[in-house]
């Protein structure tokens, strides 16, 4: 355990369990099977339980208490047994940091008041078709008229999209200054009009939390709704990855851990050729390698949240964490599988849903490859760093 955690930490873990074990658990099935969950009421309990605002300020609804314990809920609610519900949440916390950080009062509480209680979805709007990890590349515009932005373009693969009340939109703001000094985030009501909300996409996993394209067509939206400075948005929506990366590290490390647990019980009772399954060499050779290596990524995910509480620039053990867990998601659940024989090829298995599900891993929040070219930059073997808030 990391020495960020007491006592007070703990109560929150076993709260969190208790509402993962008797309100999402018993329905994941049913959930699953239909392939959709009931949001909007999932979040609303989740802010009845201050789970979206553990790290927000106590005037605008949270906590006030630091990331140490949003680290806590992710683990916590890594181990529902539909993925797509930490999924969901995690993308709802993803749209939040930088209104907190960087948004004045006005914005605070008309936007993040409620979506810390629950009350209202939030989707964060930065992928594009042409533009997923090289964030650079975006081609959605706002421009100015009047008091207002009027924005036009398109943003894709955006989670809650279908339930959000508003969207933190990454957008160009200016032909000048470069492709990581011309962008501004901007708080878009999903109600405004001009835009539209596409048909869900239907993915490979993740089936209970909805994924859809929005469009933008001369949307009005006052300048009041700037996040912060305009130019801005690049370095805001770069520090809004560091979270959202790391909350994928520590929910998706509890599936891990579930994974091999799954398993390890599954080949327990299965017999091959007389003995259990569990008792050849090559199979619990391969699953203390794969704890092993969950283990190190824990202790990197955990030390780079004792960075991010010290308010230090965490973007490369963040992405050496992401990647690592990322390269995880996509071996551990399709080993498991296999050593599950026909069951693991059963759609209803859980363990062939971790193997649907926890692929977006390497792929949501920044591509493995991704992280590696981050990586190589904040070490200054290739490029120049792209600009992210520096140590304090």
């Amino acid at each position: 355990m990391s020495s960020l955690f007491t006592s007070t930490h703990e109560d929150m873990r076993r709260g969190i369990r208790k509402f993962v074990d008797q309100e999402l658990n018993p329905h994941a099935d049913k959930w699953e099977a239909a392939g959709a969950a009931p949001l909007p009421a999932i979040f609303a309990r989740a802010g009845e339980l201050g789970l979206l605002g553990i790290n927000k300020p106590a005037e605008f609804g949270g906590l006030g208490l630091d990331f140490s314990y949003v680290m806590v809920a992710a683990e916590e609610l890594g181990h529902a047994h539909s993925p797509s519900i930490p999924f969901a949440i995690g993308a709802h916390l993803s749209a939040i940091p930088a209104l907190t950080a960087h948004g004045n009062d006005a914005l605070r509480n008309e936007f993040l008041v409620p979506a810390i209680s629950g009350e209202a979805v939030a989707s964060i709007g930065v992928s594009e078709s042409g533009a997923g990890s090289d964030v650079s590349a975006i081609k959605t515009t706002a421009r100015k008229d009047g008091g207002d932005y009027v924005i036009n373009g398109a943003k894709m693969w955006i989670t809650n999209s279908t339930h959000a009340r508003w969207i933190s939109l990454l957008v160009n703001t200016s032909e000048e200054g470069g492709p990581y000094r011309n962008k501004s985030l901007i708080l878009v009501p999903m109600d405004t009009r001009g835009v539209s909300v596409g048909k869900p996409l239907h993915k490979l996993g993740m089936q209970c939390s909805d994924t859809a394209p929005v469009f933008f067509d001369e949307v009005r939206v006052p300048q009041r709704h700037l996040i912060g400075e305009e130019g801005k948005g690049f370095i805001y929506q770069m520090e809004q990855f560091q979270h959202e990366r790391l909350w994928a590290c520590l929910r998706s490390i509890s599936a891990l851990d579930d994974a091999i647990a799954l398993t390890v019980d599954y080949t327990r009772e299965r017999r091959t050729f007389g003995k259990p399954l569990i008792e050849n060499q090559a199979l619990y050779h391969r699953l203390a390698d794969y704890l092993s290596q969950i283990e190190a990524a824990r202790s990197m995910a955990y030390r780079a949240g004792e960075a991010l509480v010290s308010d230090l620039d965490v973007t490369r053990l963040v992405s050496m964490a992401k990647y690592l867990v990322g390269k995880l998601a996509l071996e551990v659940p399709s080993t498991c599988a296999q050593y599950f024989g026909g069951q693991g090829y059963m759609w209803e298995n859980r363990i062939t849903r971790m193997l649907r599900d926890l692929r977006i891993v390497a792929v949501g929040g920044g591509a493995n490859e991704i992280m590696l070219d981050v990586i190589a930059k904040e070490m200054g073997w290739i490029g120049k760093r792209s600009p992210q808030r520096g140590n304090k």
